[in-house]
């Protein structure tokens, strides 16, 4: 048991190498965006007029950028700047992160007169998704390309020790940004209760400073250009310029339509580069793809329930950022832990126990919204906070935990000189499934109505977003989970 323990501590820490440092530093700041989203929070809910509804139909645009990230991943792959096919990228992409932060700073300022505040904060947001995506897209092409194929003498590394390898960048990545969420979590609940949300977001301006130092600092290796793939860049562009007229035209089914197509495209693009693997990889990815596209498909309550903390149940701006910081340093802590044991489990059953455990571990949440906190306030002395701080603790871990063995997989699976694209085209396919779910959840608060200082139907809504979430994976889990043993 003591050198399992050890094993878990030190693992990450032997795993570590300095080449890792700017794929780190770019998810770590990734992580660190949450430093503004307490004080984001609480301006939509007080300045903005959007409704749970129509914030959880944003959320299927802002996943767009990802769902054509097969563009981007093709332009890093293939494209340089000046010269560079990642620092250039970085550059671009933490560019666009600080022009959204400025966007919003300008309207929670007040300097924004020609544009409403919803649009703005519709451009701010889009803004932050596609800087974020251009700079996940470097980051995983690097996760790949810095595990070393050679031993010191030039011979040829044992492939399980290759995939381990690659496992461990992908452990790393999700501790840089826990460790970056960790950081800033409480610091910006602390910050949004005694500053203005306007010089919160201002602050926010020092993230993107971040990749950029660390794409600056440290030496990136040259990689191998290749010629541009134009059924992968063409196709994607077609698509984007597709989407975005439907979006400009306001169609009624529009995100629906937008949908169908990108999955149909994606699809596509995935079949074209999965012909370079072998059968037996295929079949992997087929049903492992599938489990994880509906595990992450399921919908969920939407900001309803965050509104219900703030008017009913009275938590603050700063206690919410001390919830933030326990779920951020348990995840951390668990990611250390465990991350490196998930690796060697398989898909199918890490996804099994995780979907159960997370459901089981929703239950207090829902409890809150049915006025458990009064009657364990009477019996116990633990109210609606205490409540609050134990679910939190319980159920952030998880999230994270879940991405591990999927970046692996896409990780150990990559085709040769197609990194980059390879993992975009993978996580446009993921990204579907969060469209998926985010259309889901505009579903459900339409049927179930929940807004400001309206939150009857909430406990409904919660219930049924458990029962969908819980069920449909495992079903799916158990059925197709078989096939990968």
């Amino acid at each position: 048991m003591k050198g399992q323990l050890e094993t878990a501590l030190f693992n990450p820490v032997r795993a570590f190498r300095v080449r890792y440092l700017p794929l780190l530093m770019v998810y770590f700041a990734y992580g660190a965006l949450g430093i503004t989203a307490i004080a984001e929070t609480f301006w939509v809910k007080d300045k903005l007029t959007l409704s749970p509804a129509e914030l959880a139909a944003l959320g299927v645009w802002l996943t767009l950028p990802w769902t054509v990230k097969m563009v981007f991943g093709e332009l890093v792959d293939a494209v340089p700047i000046l010269g560079s096919q990642r620092r250039a990228w970085v550059y671009i992409g933490a560019g666009l992160n600080a022009a959204g932060t400025l966007l919003l700073w300008a309207a929670a300022a007040g300097h924004l007169t020609e544009i409403s505040l919803e649009t703005a904060y519709k451009l701010s947001a889009m803004l932050f998704a596609i800087g974020i995506v251009v700079q996940d897209v470097v980051a995983d092409a690097m996760s790949i390309e810095v595990v070393d194929r050679t031993g010191p003498d030039g011979t040829p590394r044992a492939l399980d020790d290759i995939h381990r390898d690659l496992g461990m960048v992908q452990v790393l990545g999700r501790l840089a940004f826990s460790l970056g969420a960790f950081i800033v979590a409480g610091l910006g609940g602390l910050l949004a209760s005694v500053m203005s949300y306007a010089d919160v977001f201002l602050i926010g301006l020092v993230i993107p400073a971040i990749s950029i130092t660390g794409a600056m600092l440290v030496r990136i290796e040259p990689v191998e250009r290749r010629p541009i793939d134009w059924r992968i860049l063409g196709g994607g562009l077609a698509f984007g310029v597709f989407a975005l007229t439907i979006a400009l035209a306001d169609l009624s089914f529009g995100q629906e339509i937008v949908f169908v197509v990108s999955m149909a495209v994606v699809i596509g693009m995935v079949r074209l580069v999965a012909a370079e693997l072998d059968a037996e990889a295929r079949r992997v990815i087929l049903f492992a793809g599938t489990i994880i596209f509906v595990y992450r498909a399921t919908p969920g309550v939407g900001e309803g329930f965050t509104w219900f903390t703030i008017d009913v149940l009275g938590f603050d701006e700063r206690f919410n950022g001390t919830l933030a910081q326990i779920g951020a340093g348990l995840t951390l802590l668990v990611t250390w832990l465990f991350s490196d044991a998930i690796t060697r489990q398989p898909v199918a059953r890490v996804l099994l126990w995780l979907t159960v455990a997370t459901t089981l571990l929703e239950f207090p949440g829902m409890g809150l919204t049915m006025g458990l906190h009064q009657w364990t306030e009477h019996h116990f002395g633990i109210g609606a906070r205490g409540i609050a701080l134990i679910d939190a603790a319980a159920t952030s871990p998880f999230i994270q935990l879940s991405l591990v063995p999927l970046f692996t997989l896409i990780a150990i699976y990559a085709p040769p000189g197609r990194p980059a694209g390879w993992f975009a085209l993978m996580a446009s396919l993921m990204s579907q499934s969060l469209t998926a779910g985010n259309l889901l959840s505009k579903y459900m608060n339409t049927i179930f109505v929940v807004d400001r200082g309206n939150y009857d139907q909430l406990p409904v809504l919660l219930g049924a977003c458990l029962a969908i979430g819980l069920v449909v994976p495992v079903v799916t889990i158990l059925v197709l989970g078989r096939k990968l043993k």
